[in-house]
């Protein structure tokens, strides 16, 4: 059966005028809400011509005072008697103002649009498991919604970060155009600042560990730590006394330190690998092991901080030669987090990198170490080490414990 039609030329004429639009805009608002139009409403100090267009709506004065008072069954009555809109003033509301839908009904509604749009990190972390929580946490936390805007645009957004983190971590190790070519088809689609590029990034971070950070220089070494470059030269790892290619065979030879680029690495990786390598965090342990042991001393990796692009990929092409790796890195919180993010790509012993080490240097330091800086961190390969950071409060630098690491670095070394 057909609805009976609003009259909408005699529906704006009577109730359409700018004078009533502060009652019309109430009455929206009480749908919206879910209320009721029932009883009344009023309008503080209304001027001569709204009292005029009121008293024209109910064809009599709407009562005396400061104030104007409107019941809204008058309203309705006067609707329904007159034909304008036979259905009563909620009808006549939708034909004035457009459809209304209340408040609770668009959130739900608004509500099941994005739970839709972030299926993809469902999707995710029912096939990867290690990106669960952050999946949740993107989810969860609004940042979706700051970067997209809408839900439509969510699901796109999402669709193609969950693609490019099913592709990660790129081994060997790619251009970052040229992996967002191939797997977006456009090699910018992952430029610093777009919405794509902050999501992604993100779930880069909980793949590989990397620490949190700002900046051009952070954002590099967070897409390196998931094997992406912006370019193949700029990520280096300095070694002493690897051989397996002439440029490392004539630095051993030496004694002298190399500074090898992901381009090198890719070209033309080492082809031999010893049993052991040391690894170490600062560059300082390193030079002194090649000014005091030289060509005599254990070949020797520095990582200079968080392992970069080109240090994976050399020690994870050492690693398939059949090497095995010892790491010292500083004992404080940054140090531990170092550790961690190598442990999860390659596997390690420690070096001198125990609790009962920590302690030790502790106690051997001529002056008070400086106190711990940062948020607490983990150290699952000697989970007393954390424990015993918490406990001193005080940072023992890779420096301050250099020559039992020079000891175990030259040719007699006898450090298990």
């Amino acid at each position: 059966m057909n609805r009976p039609a609003v009259d909408e030329a005699r529906l704006h004429r009577l109730l359409g005028a700018a004078d009533l639009a502060w009652l019309v805009d109430r009455l929206r608002r009480r749908l919206e809400r879910g209320e009721p139009l029932t009883g009344a409403v009023s309008l503080a100090a209304p001027s001569p011509v709204q009292r005029a267009a009121a008293e024209r709506l109910l064809g009599r004065a709407p009562g005396g005072g400061a104030s104007l008072t409107v019941r809204l069954d008058a309203v309705d009555a006067v609707l329904r008697r007159s034909g304008i809109s036979p259905e009563g003033l909620a009808a006549a509301v939708s034909a004035l103002t457009g459809p209304v839908v209340p408040r609770e009904e668009a959130r739900r509604t608004e509500e099941r649009a994005w739970a839709e749009a972030c299926a993809p990190l469902t999707l995710l972390a029912r096939d990867e498991p290690h990106l669960a929580d952050w999946a949740a946490r993107v989810r969860d936390n609004g940042l979706v919604r700051r970067v997209a805007g809408t839900p439509t645009a969510a699901r796109t957004l999402l669709d193609q970060a969950v693609r490019v983190l099913r592709e990660l971590p790129a081994e060997p190790a790619r251009s970052l155009s040229v992996f967002a070519a191939d797997t977006l088809g456009s090699s910018h689609a992952l430029d610093d600042g777009s919405p794509l590029a902050t999501i992604t990034l993100s779930g880069v971070r909980a793949l590989t560990g990397h620490p949190d950070g700002t900046g051009a220089a952070w954002r590099r070494a967070a897409w390196a730590s998931a094997g992406l470059l912006r370019d193949d030269v700029s990520s280096t790892v300095l070694v002493l006394n690897l051989r397996g290619t002439p440029a490392l065979d004539w630095t051993a030879a030496s004694g002298e330190p190399c500074v090898l680029t992901l381009r090198q690495l890719a070209r033309r990786p080492p082809q031999t690998a010893p049993t052991l390598i040391h690894i170490c965090e600062n560059p300082a342990v390193l030079s002194a092991a090649a000014d005091t042991h030289g060509a005599d001393s254990l070949p020797l990796v520095c990582l200079q901080g968080q392992p970069s692009a080109a240090a994976l990929t050399l020690l994870a092409h050492l690693r398939g030669l059949g090497a095995s790796f010892r790491y010292h890195g500083d004992f404080d919180w940054g140090g531990l987090r170092i550790a961690t993010t190598l442990l999860q790509h390659v596997p390690w012993s420690p070096w001198r990198y125990t609790a009962g080490e920590y302690r030790a240097a502790v106690a051997a330091a001529d002056r008070v170490p400086p106190p711990l800086a940062g948020k607490p961190a983990v150290s699952p390969w000697d989970p007393d080490l954390a424990s015993a950071l918490a406990e001193h409060g005080v940072r023992i630098e890779e420096e301050a414990v250099l020559d039992a690491l020079l000891a175990d670095l030259g040719p007699a070394a006898g450090y298990a």
